[in-house]
């Protein structure tokens, strides 16, 4: 079948896409940005469509789609994600019309509840307007998605691995129904042109139900980690938010979705949807389990912290794969190497565990100052200790260009900076000498920029000189 994936580049649908694959679909996967999505998918049935559903700007659909995919998801900082939910939603439909498909399989999230969060509030919004058309929807809800890289996951990670007594809002006590990455894959792999489920909704969890604190104590047990747990009523949304935010490595607005969404059950209605799929539903611990070993395999196949909600930046700044030279401040090192593989080999595990080679104390109080101003700070870390591809997270850059065969990784700053600021590594040749350029290059914005240029002048002499000298095996 031709299979329409949008949110190709995003945490389900990065792992769906390999296993619709597997089952013989061509695929035309919807992106944003194709230097994100081409490197890691190259495959003679996967074909890239450039579009931009907010806008409704980009290619347009193949008329002979047979089942579409409606995996978009957006939590950004903006007050009105609500409506660009719903406007891409629209423009998603409008695109459809014109098309020969017979299914729309979407995943939304659990909305049993009277009183719904904002957020859960847009999910539900968006069934409506996927299913108020000609077309028949199969509507798939999920509650908390427990898998290597989830924010779910992730955020617990942070909690359980870093305090051992917590304090906690009154919300851990919440009850949700929490549910494998690998059964979601199944639930929607499954349903692919099921006609009994057309025009139907299904909700989809666990076998659990459990409250978020039950949640952390079990967490910490598959780590092994004894952890105390205490609620407090006095913890207001924006505390809970702030507490969130400061402790793990998710960013202030999606905090605030987050508590918002935590304060609200999340438990299914039942169904026999499994049973008729034939899939066996995890437990939270297997799933947690599952996650580990993926990520001791380094086999994190997606994370959420590679989305662009996630620290609030825009997609745009993947199309700044050349660095500007006008109105820019620029610090160049040249180091002499006698080898290439060992050089892109520390160059490619640069960040996260391995750190910035040289005054990690220093990287790590502009991370801890980045956080206290709202940035992204270190704690985002990297999906993979030795690969990277454009458009993942790394600490707080963006990755933009990861050529390795070429010589040259760039990074664009996500920190909060009064400008914008660019890092690159290059293997070149120069004067018939092997040879490592690392730029560190600075637009400022305004006078503050030129400014902070100057103060941060004694700090990069050191730093930059350190870490080329590291980078290139002279220290």
């Amino acid at each position: 079948m031709n299979i329409l994936l949008t949110g190709a580049n995003g945490y389900i649908g990065q792992r769906l896409l390999p296993v619709l694959l597997e089952q013989g679909h061509t695929m035309h996967c919807c992106v944003r940005n194709r230097l994100r999505f081409e490197e890691e998918h190259i495959h003679e049935r996967v074909h890239v469509l450039e579009i931009d559903f907010e806008t409704g700007e980009g290619s347009p659909f193949p008329a002979d789609i047979d089942v579409a995919y409606y995996l978009i998801h957006s939590m950004s900082s903006g007050g009105d994600f609500a409506e660009k939910e719903a406007q891409a939603a629209r423009h998603f439909i409008q695109r459809l019309e014109s098309t020969t498909c017979r299914q729309i399989v979407y995943l939304g999230g659990i909305v049993n509840e009277a009183v719904l969060s904002e957020h859960l509030s847009s999910r539900l919004q968006v069934e409506h307007i996927l299913g108020a058309g000609r077309l028949p929807l199969t509507a798939l809800r999920a509650g908390i998605i427990v898998g290597s890289g989830s924010a779910s996951f992730e955020i617990m990670r942070d909690l359980v691995e870093k305090l051992p007594v917590m304090v906690t809002p009154q919300w851990l006590d919440t009850l949700c129904q929490p549910i494998g990455v690998r059964n979601v894959i199944q639930f929607l792999s499954g349903v692919l042109m099921r006609e009994n489920t057309f025009g139907n909704v299904f909700d989809i969890g666990g076998p659990e139900v459990l409250s978020y604190k039950n949640m952390l104590l079990q967490f910490a047990s598959v780590r092994k980690l004894k952890r105390w747990i205490f609620t407090l009523p006095v913890m207001t949304p924006r505390l809970s938010s702030y507490w969130l935010y400061f402790i793990t490595s998710t960013s202030y607005p999606l905090a605030v979705h987050l508590v918002n969404s935590m304060k609200v059950p999340v438990v299914c209605r039942p169904n026999n949807l499994a049973k008729e799929l034939g899939i066996e539903l995890l437990s939270y611990r297997e799933s947690v389990e599952l996650a580990f070993q993926r990520i001791d395999q380094n086999a994190v196949i997606s994370s959420w912290k590679d989305a662009f909600v996630a620290s609030g930046a825009s997609q745009k700044m993947m199309d700044h794969v050349e660095v500007p030279t006008l109105g820019c401040f620029r610090d160049l090192k040249w180091r002499e190497i006698t080898d290439v593989d060992p050089a892109m080999d520390r160059i490619w595990r640069i960040g996260d565990k391995n750190g910035w080679y040289y005054a990690t104390t220093l990287w790590q109080i502009r991370g801890w100052l980045d956080k206290i101003v709202g940035g992204v700070g270190l704690r985002r870390g990297r999906r993979s200790p030795t690969d990277i591809h454009p458009g993942d997270a790394l600490d707080f850059w963006r990755v933009l260009v990861a050529q390795k065969a070429k010589g040259r990784l760039l990074l664009f700053a996500e920190m909060k900076l009064p400008g914008e600021a660019w890092l690159e590594f290059r293997i070149m040749r120069r004067n018939n000498k092997l040879m490592l350029r690392q730029t560190a290059t600075f637009r400022p914005q305004g006078l503050w920029g030129r400014l902070y240029w100057y103060l941060m002048l004694p700090f990069h002499f050191f730093i930059f000189n350190g870490m080329a000298d590291r980078l290139a095996g002279k220290k």
